[in-house]
């Protein structure tokens, strides 16, 4: 009995042993063929899902990114062109708006030119009428200075002729001061 003891005493350290020799289980040689068949199994399981689950919603994660990146390209372009429109139209009313700005200032200098033009025949005419009065101011002055030259020099000769000693004739004198007075 001893020796039945001993030899299971010895395989008991033989299989000890053996699993002190090798490190890791799944380096026993023992166990490959299992080993290989749960990863064959393993590897058709990860292909089928990827495969049948996650290949398919990346397929259309990646076709959506793309239709978006499309769309927005496309609106990106629609965005352009009315961008486009938008600064031409600017430039039209711009320019439309200068066009009125330079017809109403045209407007503005033809009014302006207007109001001067009846402002300066308003003046002329006021000018006219005040050197006709003036000349007529002149004229009567002119008339008045010449009948006062007149009455002084009768009276001047007068006065002169009653100094040297005659007597002065008042139609003879008023006839020869009238004849020298108008030249």
């Amino acid at each position: 009995m001893e020796t039945e003891q001993q030899v299971a005493e010895m395989a008991g350290d033989a299989a000890h042993g053996a699993a002190a020799a090798v490190p890791m289980p799944q380096l026993d040689l023992s166990t490959f063929p299992n080993q290989i068949f749960w990863l064959c199994v393993a590897l058709v399981v990860i292909y089928w899902m990827l495969s049948r689950i996650a290949l398919p919603r990346i397929s259309a994660v990646l076709a959506d990114r793309q239709s978006t990146i499309a769309g927005d390209i496309a609106a990106a372009e629609d965005y352009k062109l009315k961008a486009k429109d938008a600064e031409a139209a600017y430039e039209k009313a711009l320019a439309d708006a200068r066009a009125q700005a330079q017809k109403i200032i045209a407007e503005t200098k033809a009014e302006i030119q207007k109001d001067l033009d009846a402002a300066t025949a308003k003046a002329d005419t006021e000018i006219a009428k005040r050197a006709t009065e003036s000349e007529a101011r002149i004229n009567e002055i002119r008339a008045g200075a010449l009948e006062a030259v007149e009455a002084v020099a009768r009276d001047a000769a007068a006065e002169i002729v009653v100094a040297l000693g005659g007597q002065a004739d008042t139609g003879a004198l008023a006839t020869a001061v009238g004849a020298r007075v108008k030249g």
